[in-house]
């Protein structure tokens, strides 16, 4: 198990009473109370420690607010967030171009200025699992592992080692899934067989 998926598991067992105090930090930074800051040491510092390669500490607080914040499941790993929305794209032009729009803004954001377009796009996330989404009710949990190793070079450009921008693989990817929606009655169909209608449409990075 890599670091990152080590993390994500102690998000994944935290009690309720712990992930209600993330949620209470919302838009916080790390240091602004002493019960945020010791929850977060103790879930990050000891992997940190014991590995250099775990995820650096910005983005790895950044999710554990968004965690809290959102019951979203982990999802398989072709479930990244970026698949998930262009999933949940509206089909009407007016939904649909605000929802590019908000999108556009969330990859144009630098790390520091990431978390409320981050909510905006774990919300529609959580819609679609809930199955409010007619046409992505195949959407069980997003990639939270991927999600966070991606922030972790949200700001690094090509300096890495997928040797892109990290934000134009999540265009890339949100625009696959977006144009390869299939019709309501065949998602509803597809939802209750387990059928991935996407999954052939998409192109592993």
């Amino acid at each position: 198990m890599s670091p990152t998926a080590e993390y994500i598991q102690k998000l994944s067992n935290l009690q309720e009473g712990e992930r209600s105090r993330l949620r209470r930090l919302a838009g916080r930074p790390l240091d602004e109370t002493l019960p945020g800051f010791d929850l977060f040491t103790g879930l990050w510092w000891p992997l940190r420690k014991e590995n250099q390669a775990a995820p650096r500490r910005e983005p790895s607080w950044l999710v554990a607010k968004l965690f809290g914040a959102f019951p979203v499941p982990s999802g398989s790993d072709e479930l990244w967030l970026p698949v998930v929305l262009g999933r949940c794209e509206p089909r009407d032009e007016n939904g649909r171009k605000r929802f590019r729009q908000r999108f556009d803004a969330l990859l144009c954001s630098s790390l520091s200025s990431l978390e409320p377009h981050l909510r905006w796009a774990l919300g529609e996330a959580a819609r679609a699992v809930a199955g409010r989404v007619p046409h992505a009710r195949d959407v069980n949990g997003i990639d939270w592992v991927k999600l966070l190793d991606h922030l972790s070079i949200w700001d690094r450009g090509e300096e890495h080692r997928l040797e892109r921008d990290v934000r134009d693989i999540w265009a890339e990817k949100y625009l696959g899934a977006a144009n390869s929606k299939v019709p309501d009655d065949a998602a509803e169909q597809n939802s209750g067989s387990g059928t991935d209608t996407n999954s052939t449409t998409r192109k592993e990075i």
